[in-house]
């Protein structure tokens, strides 16, 4: 159903099984699928993909022009998954060069009042980011990563798998998967222990991560305390996963417990 008041591009693609809401406008290269519903005064352009099952809320602006000073008018998208919740003067923008010319949102995520996701953005499933909250350019955020409100995500940044991001946290530093990050500029709280649990991890995978996170940041020195643990939980996934994304990007700052 589409309403009358609402303007809509003729070669814009969408579903029969889509709603679109009075005065919104959507541009000629935009793509809506099965079961999308778009409230009223919503502004939908650019070559954006939105997947089936995604409600947006009115006065969101999806897939318009990049922040960014470098951008010059290439070619680029934004890509949204199945079954996400955008709410009201939730701002997406599309991908820039610098970031191989795409943002990317996964499934199942939840972007409440006014958060932002910028330029070249890699999203993944589960997601809910809180009121108020920017993510800079090209930042990564795992599967199940919750962000509270009013925090702000600096560019670049990677977010690892579970995490959570306490409210009004400037994010500054890449959070380990299935850390617990604080604080005016991040520090490492300790291990997302609820979300494991909540998740059906077996306690054994827990305590055993819950000892490697110790021996990891038992100094300063990430890649030295992590080659003496090589091998020491070679069965264990969730350890693995985080000794991985520390060793992935060894030029990004890792977030860390404060000091005694």
């Amino acid at each position: 159903m589409i309403h009358p008041t609402s303007i809509i591009d003729k070669n814009a693609r969408i579903s029969k099984n889509a709603k679109i809401g009075p005065y919104t406008i959507i541009g000629p290269n935009v793509e809506i699928d099965d079961n999308v519903e778009v409230c009223s005064h919503v502004n939908i352009e650019g070559n954006t993909k939105i997947g089936d099952g995604t409600k947006i809320f009115p006065f969101a602006s999806i897939g318009s022009q990049p922040q960014d000073l470098k951008y010059k008018g290439e070619e680029n998208s934004l890509v949204i998954g199945k079954n996400n919740t955008i709410r009201e003067y939730v701002t997406i923008n599309p991908g820039t060069r610098g970031g191989g010319g795409i943002t990317a949102i996964g499934n199942n995520c939840l972007f409440m009042i006014s958060s932002h996701i910028a330029h070249d953005c890699k999203i993944g499933n589960n997601v809910v980011i809180a009121n108020n909250v920017p993510l800079g350019g090209h930042v990564i955020i795992g599967d199940s990563v919750i962000i509270g409100g009013n925090s702000a995500v600096q560019q670049f940044t990677r977010i690892g798998r579970l995490a959570m991001i306490g409210g009004m946290t400037g994010v500054l530093k890449d959070v380990i998967p299935f850390g617990l990050s604080f604080g005016n500029r991040n520090y490492l709280k300790g291990l997302n222990l609820i979300g494991l649990r909540r998740n059906k991890y077996k306690n054994k995978e827990i305590m055993e991560l819950d000892k490697a996170y110790k021996k990891i940041f038992s100094s300063k020195n990430l890649h030295e305390n992590l080659s003496k643990i090589n091998g020491e939980f070679k069965e264990n996934n969730l350890v693995q996963e985080v000794t991985g994304f520390i060793s992935k990007d060894k030029k990004r700052p890792i977030c860390s417990p404060l000091e005694n």
